[in-house]
């Protein structure tokens, strides 16, 4: 007879399952290491980890998770190194406001330093300045110094994750408090996250007086506005006004609505709209440079601005009014306070015609990646992810043609970094398993974590990666030859698609020309598993417009 299996001895790994049970956690993404095995080994048992091979694309993989899922995403990674591996990709996490909880290592308790660095003695996988570092990434980072206190530290963070303007939070647990902390035996901890005070009421009533007196109204949206789609959606019906989107704010209103302009602002046409416009109601953004053309689009001059942040209030165009409050819950007083909007006659057509032509003209400009566009919003359900890493196609027209009708389908690196995208998309698959997610990603992009391909491939998840292969970094090829720069670490060595995925077990499929690219993502939509498929951008037909960043160059030299 078999011996009886011994019960597992309870650990912090446990501590942090009841954590993730609490929450509704249900997944985390990680590298397993010496500086975490209880915490890898209590997940994989009772929830699910998901291997990754790099600490940077287990953050972005739980960034895209949280995104893709509105709620938490977790990354558990190595100490040090590890947790330097995955700084770059927190950055990311917290330009973008994400729900990270990023749980690192440490060395054991007994050696950190008191007042670290300066007091730090050389213990293996060390580094002093881990707490800083993570700080510095992190809108909240905290150390666990006991391990009775585990369950409150990470309940703390999660308290920070949740609170507006929300953001990452890193947790660095030294290994032998691992090993020490018990379910059983911890402080119990009463966190929750902060409220938002409601806008000032007198700001709200003028705020409504001026849209109910609107001529001509539009509204910006941002990604702080995620939470107040339906009621910005009614309050713009009912003023007839159009609604300008940052990439971030896309899909916040559906795409499919004839009000969205979205995030065309800067185009000639969009500007004449934007001149005629007597107020605009901007809700969640930064205005950021990019969307701004490095602010020089010119915005009307009553300009009604909401943030959860007060210090982001006219600080970059002066607001009328400054409404320092929750997105819905602003939105929502607005409406309320608006008894019979005005509205003009002919400008909620003009709002329509401008949506169709700047949409249209673009379709033109891009040439054969239209057909592209158009086939992969029809092959894809409504819920499916598209994450999109830094690359022409994304950059030209994945964040503003192709049509995104809700924001948590919507995924890229706002930070801008390349390389991302892959990552992203394996994370935004955990979260929404019952559909296909796209990946774009250019070949240098896809280059800068190849491994994770394997990650892709032995999870299993259902992730179309579309490689547009143009033998380098195509966007500063484009730069470059713009402004008559030498042409200079663009043109890189490029593996073999096919072979590397079939190195992976991965079906592939290769675009070269139009008429091909319908039937190749209907067999990967209908396919359970991962697929490549590889468009050949040099066979595209007709000829796409060249594309080049919105980067400025100074011309000449101001002293």
């Amino acid at each position: 007879m078999n011996p009886a299996p011994e019960t597992p001895r309870r650990t912090g790994g446990d501590v942090l399952v009841e954590v993730m049970r609490r929450h509704g956690i249900t997944t985390a993404f990680g590298v397993i290491s010496i500086h975490n095995l209880p915490l890898v080994e209590a997940v994989d048992r009772d929830l699910k980890f998901v291997e990754m091979r790099h600490e940077a694309a287990a953050v972005n993989a739980a960034d895209a998770f949280a995104r893709a899922s509105g709620g938490i995403g977790v990354a558990l990674t190595s100490t040090g190194t590890g947790a330097g591996n995955a700084a770059g990709s927190m950055v990311e996490a917290l330009t973008a406001g994400s729900r990270v909880l990023h749980i690192t290592g440490q060395i054991e308790s007994e050696y950190l330093a008191p007042g670290r660095p300066a007091a730090s003695r050389g213990v293996i996988h060390e580094f002093p300045a881990q707490p800083q570092m993570l700080e510095a990434v992190s809108a909240h980072a905290s150390t666990i110094t006991d391990a009775k206190e585990a369950d409150a530290e990470l309940e703390s963070a999660i308290a920070h994750i949740q609170s507006a303007p929300t953001g990452p939070a890193s947790v660095e647990w030294p290994t032998n408090l691992q090993y020490l902390a018990s379910p059983d035996r911890q402080r119990p901890a009463e966190c929750s996250p902060r409220v938002v005070a409601a806008a000032d009421p007198d700001s709200i009533a003028r705020a409504a007086d001026l849209l109910a007196h609107a001529k001509s109204p539009l509204i910006w949206l941002g990604g702080g506005a995620a939470d107040a789609g339906d009621a910005v959606s009614a309050l713009a019906h009912r003023l007839g006004a159009g609604i300008f989107t940052s990439n971030s704010g896309r899909g916040i209103v559906s795409e499919a609505d004839p009000l969205v302009i979205g995030n065309f602002a800067t185009t000639p046409a969009a500007r004449e709209l934007i001149a005629d416009a007597d107020v605009m109601l901007a809700v969640g953004t930064h205005f950021r440079s990019n969307e701004t053309a490095s602010y020089t689009l010119s915005l009307p001059a009553t300009l009604i601005q909401v943030d959860v942040e007060p210090a982001t209030l006219g600080r970059v165009y002066p607001a009328e009014v400054a409404l320092a409050g929750d997105a819905l819950r602003t939105v929502t007083a607005l409406a309320e306070a608006i008894e019979s909007p005005s509205g003009t006659d002919g400008w909620r057509e003009r709002v329509e015609d401008l949506r169709q032509r700047v949409r249209a003209d673009l379709s033109d400009y891009i040439g054969g990646y239209a057909e592209i566009c158009a086939a992969i919003r029809s092959a894809l359900p409504a819920r499916s992810v598209i994450a999109r890493d830094v690359t022409i196609p994304s950059s030209q027209w994945g964040n503003r043609l192709l049509p995104i009708y809700n924001r948590a389908t919507n995924i890229f690196p706002l930070g801008g970094g390349i390389g991302q995208g892959l990552a992203m998309g394996i994370g935004a698959a955990h979260a929404r398993p019952e559909v296909p997610t796209l990946v774009m990603v250019g070949d240098g992009g896809l280059a800068v974590h190849l491994g994770e391909l394997a990650s892709l491939a032995g999870s299993g998840a259902h992730v179309i990666v579309m490689v547009f292969n143009d033998g380098g970094y195509g966007v500063l090829r484009n730069m470059q030859e713009k402004n008559g720069f030498r042409r200079s670490g663009v043109d890189l060595h490029t593996p073999r698609f096919d072979l590397l995925a079939a190195s992976m077990d991965m079906p592939y499929r290769l675009i070269q020309g139009p008429g091909s690219i319908a039937d190749a993502l209907a067999d990967a939509v209908h396919r359970a598993g991962p697929t490549m498929i590889e468009v050949d951008v040099t066979a595209l037909d007709p000829t796409p417009g060249a594309f080049v960043p919105p980067v400025h160059v100074p011309t000449e030299a101001h002293s």
